[in-house]
């Protein structure tokens, strides 16, 4: 029987984490409960496995993190920089090429966002969220390099640290990859569906910034902060943020971090109506999961997407 390396979202759910990670797992959960998500699909995690059988990495990985000194950092980044390039050297197997290439065709987006997600990731217990790499505007041509680009970020210095620090170094720690098409955001930010803070489950709270969401996630930028009562969707708090940058797209792809005006960086990214509209969106879905949830969303053309969604690991 033939082994399967690729997955369309609606083909997931939030049951395939062994084989999409947290990320890929999530994204087909939501788009099988009616969300409005991005379309794409997952490089499964037994395509990373078949890479590294296919180019033998997989013992010359283990090799070099076994004399790896955690709390050494030259050791750390000494280590991430020997992977890295050995999978800067490798490139897909012909039978990963055609899957992927197959699942591109079915997709109309001009750029993709493609995403590592970790089997062991955004469980209650521990959460690879920023630890491996992302990557936006990707042309089709370049989906498969970056896929690679993804899998090696499992092996950066911090996710080196990180696997140590939470004693999966010696676990079997795999990566999916998630291949989105790209929403142009003109505003974007995530939702916590439980007050971060002050730990109130009656109250959440939307951060909003203008253009895409790395800005936010990366502390570039100061975002409006809504505090929203989620039994009534009420607005109780509006701080509009002072933006002075964004990251846009530029016609051939590119993503690139431009300078705002003092007059356009200080208006409210969102009107009102549509912090109640995606405050719904986000207490839907933490109903769906009947968890506490952190949410990435995008808003381009009047339409809300949901990119991401995972269980609040502080409370």
């Amino acid at each position: 029987m033939q082994p399967v390396y690729t997955l369309p979202f609606s083909k997931l759910s939030k049951k395939s984490v062994a084989l999409a990670g947290g990320k890929g797992a999530n994204l087909g959960e939501l788009t099988t409960a009616g969300i409005p998500v991005p379309p794409g699909f997952v490089v499964l995690a037994p395509a990373f496995e078949h890479f590294l059988e296919e180019t033998t990495l997989g013992s010359d990985i283990d090799a070099v993190l076994q004399r790896v000194k955690h709390n050494d950092t030259n050791s750390v980044e000494q280590a991430s920089e020997k992977i890295r390039a050995m999978f800067m050297k490798s490139r897909l197997p012909k039978d990963l090429i055609a899957p992927v290439a197959a699942q591109l065709k079915t997709l109309k987006g001009e750029f993709f966002a493609v995403r590592s997600s970790a089997t062991s990731e955004d469980s209650k217990s521990a959460s690879w969220a920023g630890e491996l790499d992302t990557y936006i505007f990707v042309k089709p041509k370049d989906v498969a390099q970056h896929i690679v680009k993804c899998w090696s970020s499992l092996f950066t210095p911090r996710a080196i640290f990180y696997r140590f620090e939470k004693k999966l170094h010696k676990a079997k720690v795999s990566v999916a990859v998630v291949v989105q098409e790209m929403v142009n955001s003109e505003v974007s930010g995530v939702a916590f569906t439980v007050h971060p803070v002050t730990k109130d489950r009656n109250q959440m709270i939307v951060e909003a910034c203008l253009g895409q969401g790395e800005a936010l996630v990366s502390g570039r930028i100061t975002p409006d902060t809504y505090v929203i009562d989620k039994r009534d969707f009420t607005l109780l708090e509006n701080s509009v943020g002072q933006q002075n940058e964004q990251i846009v797209r530029y016609p051939k792809g590119r993503s690139k971090i431009v300078k705002l005006s003092a007059k356009a960086g200080s208006k409210q990214k969102l009107a009102s109506k549509e912090i109640i509209q995606i405050a719904k969106i986000a207490r839907a879905i933490e109903q769906h999961y009947r968890s506490p949830q952190d949410i990435e969303w995008a808003f381009a053309r009047k339409k809300f997407y949901l990119l991401q969604a995972r269980p609040i690991t502080t409370l």
